[in-house]
């Protein structure tokens, strides 16, 4: 690919979340920080929700690399389960025996206990909560009840999209929502931080010069309104059209064009950054 060309060590704009690379906005270390303190004042169930593309999975995945040395984790990437396969799920996670389905509940209350009592509670971390049904989001309810005289057994963190919320507000779903009693929200990137974005990222990757004039920077950011994932894929999209062209920056016309390979992406109406002409939208 072109890290050669452009003398990289490593692709800056992958798609897949790497903690080594985090460059968090402040709603990204409010909602870690969030975390980990309802964690810490034994909350039951904490919720962290936001936009398609505005860094869930990578705060999730941050938040495992730091609870992991203190608590048992049970990481959830795919909640598309009925309540029973969800229990068996987090029963897997904690290396339950499964073959006695009737004492399932009993055997997990059992090993949460042994975990609480060996200075590592249980925390499960619901990616794309969203996707849970009425019958597994009730099934977390319930495992939020579970409890010693003093303290929870598990703590619950729900991350998902706005549409979460919308579930929430749902009568039937008021037991759940006032169990939750910390949140944090996550936001797009302003037009610096996208700029501060992109070139941290670049150095991070090992470039040596700027392949991204500052004008390119805030046509980015103009196009994806500042979501994390659409600047990787304008940004990636972009340095693969420079390689192919052998040129050492990314030129106007290839952000042009990869900007409008972008289904997502804010469209420009002219090739030339001072006459984007943006279409509106």
């Amino acid at each position: 690919m072109y890290l050669d060309h452009f003398g990289l060590t490593q692709f800056p704009f992958s798609l897949t979340p790497n903690t080594a690379m985090f460059l968090g906005l402040a709603p990204h270390y409010e909602a870690i920080q969030t975390v980990v303190a309802g964690v810490e004042l034994g909350e039951a169930v904490l919720k962290v929700t936001g936009e398609v593309g505005t860094g869930k999975t990578m705060v999730c995945r941050m938040l495992i690399n730091q609870l992991s040395e203190n608590y048992t984790l049970v990481y959830l990437p795919n909640p598309v389960l009925t309540g029973q396969e969800l229990r068996l799920a987090i029963a897997r996670e904690l290396e339950i025996d499964l073959s006695d389905k009737e004492t399932l509940l009993e055997h997990m209350q059992h090993k949460m206990i042994q975990a609480k009592r060996e200075g590592r509670p249980v925390v499960a971390l619901i990616d794309e909560a969203q996707a849970l049904s009425d019958e597994a989001l009730e099934t977390l309810r319930l495992l939020g009840n579970l409890e010693t005289e003093s303290s929870k057994l598990i703590h619950i963190v729900l991350f998902g999209q706005p549409e979460l919320d919308q579930r929430l507000e749902q009568h039937n779903m008021r037991q759940l929502r006032q169990r939750i009693t910390f949140s944090a929200k996550l936001r797009t990137m302003t037009c610096d931080e996208t700029q501060a974005y992109i070139q941290q990222r670049m150095e991070w990757a090992g470039a040596q010069s700027h392949m991204f004039k500052a004008q390119h920077k805030i046509a980015i950011w103009k196009a994806t309104k500042g979501i994390p994932r659409l600047v990787h894929q304008i940004a990636h999209k972009s340095l693969l059209l420079a390689f192919s062209a052998k040129s050492p920056v990314v030129t106007n016309q290839q952000l042009y064009l990869a900007i409008q390979d972008t289904f997502d992406a804010k469209k420009p109406t002219f090739k030339y950054p001072v006459l984007w002409g943006w279409k509106q939208q």
